[in-house]
């Protein structure tokens, strides 16, 4: 490597780490982009066997908004007639939920270790497909052919509103016959609020496409 060519590498790395202009800042946000989504990102999911390693909660489906008690007071009923006890929820993973701004961790994971219990991460199959994946609760699991099958649903008791038709906050979804394919990860760990900054960008640039 000659002088000049290190003289230049010099001029763009005190450029890029000692300068306090705003092209300076400008240049290291493109590269922190660029480091997650083509370097950290695509890592992290070949490490955890998923296309998305991490998933922002943008809806309250899976909110609880009160003791684990008086929730279940408002939710019993539909667990009750589909054969989950209360004990039987209490042992279940992130059994209070999580709410809307929270991130997610996902691990990939074969649909016959799937667990009544765990909450999952799935692509919507409908006529008109949701463009966020969707993050429910599995609550029925069953087989067909060598093919598994799940029914989800959310935490939140106004979910229990129309369920029949599967009809909830999230609008209406299919959730009764999730195919395996369907299935991107199911959640390991709870990370409070950290997704609000992918939640306000997204509604940033909402407002400037416009």
């Amino acid at each position: 490597m000659n002088r000049k060519t290190k003289k230049t590498l010099k001029k763009i790395w005190q450029f890029i780490w000692e300068d306090d202009s705003i092209w300076s800042w400008i240049v290291n946000i493109i590269l922190a982009f660029v480091l997650i989504k083509f370097i950290v990102y695509p890592g992290l999911g070949l490490i955890l066997s998923t296309t998305h390693p991490i998933v922002a909660v943008v809806s309250s489906s899976m909110e609880h908004n009160q003791d684990f008690d008086s929730w279940w007071g408002n939710s019993s009923a539909w667990y009750k007639d589909n054969g989950i006890s209360k004990t039987s929820f209490m042992k279940f993973k992130f059994r209070n939920g999580f709410n809307k701004g929270d991130i997610i961790i996902l691990k990939g994971r074969e649909p016959k270790d799937i667990k009544i219990g765990d909450i999952i991460v799935f692509k919507s199959h409908d006529a008109k497909p949701k463009p966020d994946p969707i993050i429910h609760r599995v609550v029925k699991k069953s087989s067909e052919n060598g093919v598994y099958y799940f029914q989800t649903k959310g935490d939140n008791y106004k979910t229990n509103i129309n369920q029949i038709n599967g009809c909830g906050i999230d609008g209406c979804i299919d959730e009764t016959s999730i195919k395996e394919s369907q299935i991107i990860g199911v959640a390991m760990l709870k990370i409070p609020l950290l997704g609000y900054v992918k939640i306000w960008f997204v509604e940033l640039i909402r407002l400037f496409v416009r």
